[in-house]
């Protein structure tokens, strides 16, 4: 009998994943880091941060977890105290990048909202602030991670592969521990990534409103404005990020809901429905990890050229040696 469907699947997914991610953030951070992207230093902070942190998630979770579990089951990646400290970068990557995003959001919510700060906190300086602390904050919460699996079977006195210990589930203490995990990670940023992005909207529609008013009393003729066409391509950009990583991260807010509603500590198999469902979503959470290149490709015209620059530069030097 063959193995389950959502297994063959995975098998697929997690290689090709990891075969894209890691060079499609390597692209990014390079070419975001050059500058020459036509953005603020304080936009390229966050943009580069956050492929940093893509790339991280990348690298620990579909490479050194899934891909590990399925191909080498008998690696040294599987020994539990290796496999439980996968499982911390696992979850601390994903928090650092998850709030950068809310980071980004912020930052660009102050931008357009608020005026009076906008000058102190929009600045790179402040950025990188920012950028610093959510890392650490999200290696430090998820530090208690690696106190709570327990080996699956021992051979030759050596601990292998990771589950998580009867107390997780038992114990008042590790129960608010997961709580608050589930919380801060995906529940509040994806409320807060809404949240901002429609009192963003709200404040775009009315000053729009406003300006078009004014320039149309003080001109009497439509004339291009160069404002709220910079304006226009910075809300491209942040509601492309934001609405992706809402799209893809829905499954899985509202599955961790459902599964701390009704307690669900184990799957019957690998055909339970409860299984496809969360596996699903997590293969979707995975996809947001490659999706922000894509989106300054397709919204930023001198992110393309860069890309073009680079990809070009091979072949310029091979020329270059052949005529040498």
């Amino acid at each position: 009998m063959g193995k389950p469907a959502i297994l063959q699947i995975e098998r697929i997914y997690y290689p090709v994943l990891s075969a894209v991610g890691v060079p499609v953030n390597l692209i990014a951070i390079m070419i975001l880091s050059r500058g020459k992207c036509g953005l603020s230093k304080c936009i390229t902070y966050y943009l580069v941060g956050m492929s940093t942190a893509d790339l991280l998630v990348v690298i620990i979770d579909p490479i050194l977890r899934w891909n590990a579990q399925i191909y080498y089951p008998d690696s040294f990646l599987n020994i539990t105290p290796v496999c439980s400290l996968i499982y911390v970068l696992r979850f601390a990557t994903t928090i650092v990048s998850v709030w950068l995003t809310v980071a980004f959001t912020f930052d660009r919510f102050v931008a357009i909202c608020c005026e009076n700060l906008k000058s102190k906190y929009c600045t790179a300086k402040a950025a990188a602030l920012v950028i610093g602390n959510v890392s650490m904050v999200g290696c430090f919460v998820s530090v208690p991670w690696y106190f709570i699996y327990e080996p699956y079977y021992t051979i030759d006195n050596v601990p292998w592969d990771c589950i998580a210990k009867k107390s997780f589930f038992s114990s008042s203490i590790w129960g608010a521990f997961d709580m608050f995990h589930r919380v801060l990670t995906p529940c509040v940023p994806f409320i807060m990534i809404v949240l901002l992005n429609v009192l963003t909207v709200r404040r775009i529609l009315v000053a729009s409103r406003v300006r078009k008013g004014f320039r149309g009393q003080s001109n009497g003729e439509n004339l291009k404005d160069t404002e709220m066409e910079n304006r226009r391509k910075s809300i491209i950009l942040l509601f492309s990020i934001s609405g992706s990583f809402i799209l893809l991260w829905i499954i899985r807010v509202v599955y961790q809901i459902y599964a701390r509603i009704t307690n669900i500590q184990y799957y019957y198999s690998y055909s339970d429905p409860r299984y496809i469902t969360e596996s699903t979503s997590m293969m979707f959470q995975l996809l947001s990890t490659c999706t922000n290149t894509c989106i300054y490709v397709l919204t930023q015209a001198r992110f393309r050229e860069e890309l073009k620059n680079a990809l070009k530069c091979p072949f310029v030097l091979i020329v270059k040696l052949g005529s040498a």
